[in-house]
């Protein structure tokens, strides 16, 4: 007899489980050609919260971990993004072209992350001259939880370029994944469950970036907020929302790795009394 097709459900990744939406509700996704692919888990505001909150909890271990830790689990995920490479190809190729480039630049982009972990602090932080019987150095540390708008056009890639440098700076994330190209980010999650990164490290939400991310912007537990994928004419208003926090904030979607790391750390200066 012929087997029934077993049909994936896409929910959401929260604290390292897969929930489907508080409010129940999902929405069609779409191929380029206008083929349904699936229905996706349509997040809400209530589900926003549960990111945070699940983010927040996980922040003390992730941030207080070693680097080169950091660095093992990101090497981690791109280890098992390797062994799905096919699977990721698949899901990219029914929404825009060029999927294997970009599912390969993907891995190598967590790799290039990977790396980056403990060398961060020998770039940005410093030891610095003063006078008098002191050592005084400077080192950076994590910002804390991160909002991430992933950008709309770029399902994997793209969420790649804005998660990997909030979990190399040693952040927690809550990210919003593009709405009209969700599969590939909840193929991620799967990734980033069956890797060694802690749950709730990063959290995915499918949904509308114009219905989830005003509640991002505004929550008060959220220390950054990235608007690479925010629509423009919502800009204005959740960098308002955001100044109320006073949420960091990154509103340039062409910057580079480096300086997305940057934007997520914090400088410490340490005095200490050196005796003569």
């Amino acid at each position: 007899m012929d087997r029934l097709r077993v049909a994936k459900t896409y929910k959401l990744y929260v604290g390292g489980a897969f929930p489907r939406s508080e409010s129940g509700r999902s929405y069609p996704v779409r191929a380029a050609d206008g083929t349904l692919l699936a229905h996706a888990a349509l997040a809400s505001r209530k589900d926003v919260r549960d990111a945070v909150s699940a983010a927040r909890a996980a922040l003390p271990g992730w941030s207080g971990a070693t680097a080169y830790n950091r660095g093992q689990v990101l090497y981690r995920v791109a280890e098992v993004m390797e062994g799905r490479r096919a699977q990721f190809v698949a899901q990219v190729a029914a929404v825009e072209p060029d999927a294997e480039a970009a599912v390969d630049a993907a891995i190598d982009r967590w790799v290039w992350y990977a790396g980056w972990t403990d060398k961060i602090a020998t770039v940005l932080g410093s030891v610095n001259p003063v006078a008098g019987p002191f050592v005084n150095f400077s080192t950076p540390v994590p910002t804390g939880v991160v909002g991430v708008l992933a950008p709309p056009a770029s399902s994997l890639l793209g969420l790649v370029d804005v998660l990997a440098p909030v979990l190399a700076t040693g952040c927690t994330a809550v990210v919003v994944a593009s709405t009209d190209r969700p599969l590939p980010a909840v193929e991620l999650a799967e990734v980033l469950a069956t890797s060694d990164v802690p749950p709730g490290v990063a959290n995915l939400l499918t949904g509308r970036v114009t219905e989830l991310a005003p509640w991002l912007a505004a929550h008060a537990e959220v220390a950054g907020l990235d608007l690479t994928g925010a629509p423009d004419e919502l800009r204005a208003d959740l960098e308002r929302a955001a100044a109320e926090t006073v949420t960091r904030v990154l509103a340039r979607p062409d910057a580079s790795g480096l300086d997305r790391m940057r934007a997520w750390t914090e400088i410490r200066t340490v005095w200490h009394p050196v005796g003569r």
